[in-house]
C-alpha cells in the first residue's frame, strides 16, 4: 500500500477532483510538500501557479497575528481541491502548559507539511511558550538558575502566591562545600546533588508551576518575557529548540563562570571543579591515570607526568581539593597502588598566599599542614597551559597528568551579553533590595550580582553563604509583596518594600586533610573572632556542613559515605 502511495502519479491537470481514498489523499499531501519547499528554498520561484507563490509568500513573510496561519492553510489547501484535508493546530502537542513542535511521522502527513512551514517561516514572534497571565490568575515568577541563590529563593517562595517556573541547564542544586570529597571517592555524586523538585515541590506538582532544563538566551525587559534555548542533544524535533516565557517578576540567579583571566589553553586543558560532572571528570582522570602508569613499558618520567597533580588556585576550594588528595594518596593508592605509589604528587600553585581571606595563624598552619601530607606548595604565575605542561612567568615548567583550575569566578557570557546597569567586576547591578533599578520587575541575586555603586556598599563575594542568606531574603520580600496585590507586573510600584538587605559574614572553614580543618568566625579580615585549627575544627566542619545539607535524604548519604570511607576506605572503581 505505501509502495503503491508513493509511485502514484499527480494528475497534470490545474483542477484536482476530490481524493476518494486515503491513498490519493496522502498524494495531494506529497504534491503540497514539494510545492511548499521549493516556495521556500528558490528567491525565484517557478511554481506554474501564480496564485500558490502568493501563498507561499505569505507564509514566509508571517501572516498577520490577526489571522494565524494555520487557520488560513486549510483554505488555502481547499481552494486547490485539497478540501479534505483537516485543520491542523500549529502546536497539536501540549507538555505541562508549553506548547511545542510533535515529532516527525512517517510516512509525512498534512500535519508534518504545516509543521514544516511553520519552522521555515522566520518570525520569532512565533515562538512558543507561555504567555502573561490574566487577570485572576496568580502572579508569575521566573527564577533563572538553580544555584544556591536560586534554590534558596525557590526552597522560601510561597507557592499559594505565586505560579512558579524555574529555567536552568541543570534540574539539580549541587552542596558545593563537599564537591571535592567526591573527586576521590570520599562521597558519591549523589550526595551533594539536590533535585530542585525537592526544594520546591510545586514546580513538580502544582498545575501552572514548570521546570524546564534550557538555557535563557535573553531578556525581553519591555514585553516581560524571556527567551530560552533547550539544552543541545536533548532529541527533540528541532536543535535548538527555542521557546518564551512570559513573567510578572524575574529573579535572575544564572551564577558565574570560572575566572581565567584570558590565559592560553586553560579551558581547552585544564579541569574546574563546579558541577557535579566536572567532579565526575576529575575521577575518570585520576584513576585513568593511575591504572595506564602501571602499564609495562612507561617510562619513569612519562609515569612522574602521568601521576603529577596540579592545583591552580589556593583559595578554599583549591585547598580542600589538595587536601582530600593527598588523604587518598596517603591511605588508598600506597595501599592499592603500590607500584606507582611513589611517583605521585600534589602540587598547588598559587599567585600570593593560600587561603588569603583567613587568619594568619591559620594560614600558616594550613601550610605546614599540607606540606606534611606531601603537598608541594608553589608560588608563581601561569603564563600558558599546554596540553601536558605549564608554563610559569618565571620560565619554569611544571609537567602534569591532572590540572585541576580553581582561580575564582567572574561574570559569565549571558550576564556579560545583558543590556543591563553592572556592578564593579562585571556583575548585573542592584540596589540594596536586590532590584535591577533601570527596569521593572526583574531582580538579581547571587554570584551574578553585585551592589551598585551608588548605594556605597561593596560587591560581596562569591560565597554561598552569601548568595544563600540573598535568597532567603528575596523570598521573604516576595512573599510580603504577594500578599499586598503587588505580585503582578507594574503592581508593585507603591508596595512597601521592607528593610534593605544587609549581610553580615558568618566566618569560614576549610579541610586540610588528614582529619584537620580550619575555623575561622571572624565578621572580617581585620575584627576579632574565634580562630582554631586542627580536629575539633575538623569536626566542627563536618558537623555544620552536615547539617546545611538541603535534604536529610542527603544528609544520611553523606553519613553513611563518611563511615564507610572510615572503616573500608575510599572505592577506586573507574566507571565510564
Amino acid at each position: 500500500m505505501f509502495g503503491a502511495c508513493q509511485s502514484a502519479a499527480l494528475p497534470s491537470s490545474s483542477t484536482v477532483s476530490p481524493p476518494s481514498s486515503r491513498c490519493h489523499l496522502f498524494t495531494a499531501s506529497m504534491a503540497l510538500s514539494k510545492i511548499a519547499k521549493t516556495a521556500f528554498s528558490r528567491s525565484q520561484g517557478r511554481i506554474a501557479s501564480e496564485n500558490c507563490v502568493h501563498r507561499m509568500g505569505l507564509l514566509r513573510r508571517g501572516l498577520p497575528a490577526s489571522q494565524p496561519y494555520h487557520t488560513l492553510l486549510p483554505s488555502m489547501m481547499a481552494s486547490d481541491g485539497f478540501s479534505r484535508i483537516r485543520r491542523a493546530d500549529v502546536f497539536g502537542v501540549e507538555s505541562r502548559g508549553i506548547s511545542h513542535t510533535p515529532s516527525r511521522e512517517y510516512p509525512p502527513t498534512a500535519q508534518a507539511i504545516e509543521d514544516d512551514l511553520y519552522v521555515e517561516a522566520d518570525d520569532g514572534a512565533r515562538l512558543p511558550g507561555l504567555e502573561p497571565t490574566k487577570p485572576g490568575e496568580k502572579p508569575r515568577v521566573v527564577v533563572l538558575g538553580t544555584g544556591w541563590a536560586g534554590c534558596r529563593f525557590l526552597k522560601g517562595l510561597d507557592a499559594k502566591l505565586y505560579d512558579i517556573v524555574c529555567i536552568s541547564p541543570r534540574n539539580h542544586m549541587v552542596f558545593t562545600p563537599l564537591l571535592a570529597s567526591t573527586c576521590v571517592g570520599t562521597l558519591e555524586f549523589r550526595s551533594v546533588a539536590e533535585p530542585v523538585g525537592r526544594i520546591q515541590s510545586a514546580l513538580a506538582g502544582a498545575p501552572d508551576s514548570y521546570f524546564y532544563l534550557a538555557n535563557c538566551t535573553g531578556i525581553d525587559t519591555d514585553k516581560h518575557e524571556v527567551h530560552c534555548e533547550s539544552v543541545p542533544g536533548t532529541g527533540l524535533p528541532y536543535d535548538p529548540y527555542r521557546f518564551k516565557v512570559a513573567y510578572d517578576k524575574l529573579v535572575i540567579a544564572a551564577g558565574a563562570d570560572p575566572l581565567t583571566f584570558g590565559i592560553k589553553g586553560v579551558r581547552e586543558h585544564a579541569m574546574f571543579l563546579r558541577e557535579v560532572h566536572h567532579a565526575q571528570e576529575i575521577r575518570r582522570k585520576l584513576l585513568l591515570n593511575l591504572m595506564l602508569s602501571e602499564s609495562p613499558g612507561i617510562s619513569e618520567e612519562e609515569k612522574k607526568r602521568l601521576l603529577h597533580c596540579v592545583v591552580i588556585g589556593g583559595g578554599p576550594t583549591g585547598v580542600e581539593f589538595s587536601g582530600e588528595l593527598s588523604d587518598f594518596i596517603m591511605r588508598d593508592v600506597r595501599q592499592r597502588y603500590s607500584h606507582v605509589k611513589d611517583h605521585i604528587q600534589v602540587t598547588l600553585i598559587e599567585a600570593n598566599e593560600i587561603l588569603s581571606s583567613f587568619d594568619i595563624g591559620l594560614r600558616q598552619y594550613a601550610t605546614n599542614h599540607l606540606t606534611k601530607s606531601g603537598v608541594r606548595l608553589v608560588r608563581g604565575v601561569v603564563k600558558e597551559v599546554l596540553p601536558e605542561k605549564i608554563l610559569l612567568s618565571d620560565g619554569s615548567c611544571v609537567p602534569y597528568g591532572l590540572l585541576v583550575w580553581s582561580t575564582g569566578v567572574g561574570p559569565s557570557e549571558f550576564v556579560k551579553s545583558l543590556d543591563l546597569p553592572k556592578a564593579p567586576g562585571g556583575r548585573i547591578g542592584v540596589d540594596e533590595w536586590l532590584r535591577v533599578p533601570s527596569v521593572e520587575d526583574v531582580f538579581a541575586l547571587g554570584d551574578c550580582a553585585g551592589f551598585l555603586e551608588h548605594t556605597g556598599k561593596p560587591v560581596l563575594p562569591a560565597l554561598a553563604q552569601v548568595a544563600e542568606r540573598e535568597g532567603k531574603y528575596l523570598a521573604n520580600m516576595f512573599n510580603e509583596i504577594g500578599k499586598q496585590n503587588g505580585g503582578k507586573a507594574h503592581c508593585a510600584g507603591n508596595i512597601t518594600m521592607g528593610d534593605p538587605f544587609v549581610y553580615r559574614h558568618l566566618g569560614s572553614m576549610a579541610s586540610v586533610g588528614r582529619y584537620k580543618a580550619l575555623v575561622d568566625l571572624r565578621q572580617s579580615k581585620d575584627a576579632k573572632g574565634i580562630s582554631m585549627a586542627g580536629f575539633i575544627s575538623w569536626f566542627i566542619w563536618r558537623s555544620a556542613y552536615l547539617t546545611r545539607v538541603v535534604s536529610w535524604r542527603n544528609r544520611f548519604y553523606v553519613a553513611v559515605n563518611w563511615a564507610t570511607t572510615l572503616v573500608f576506605g575510599r572505592d577506586n572503581s573507574r566507571i565510564g
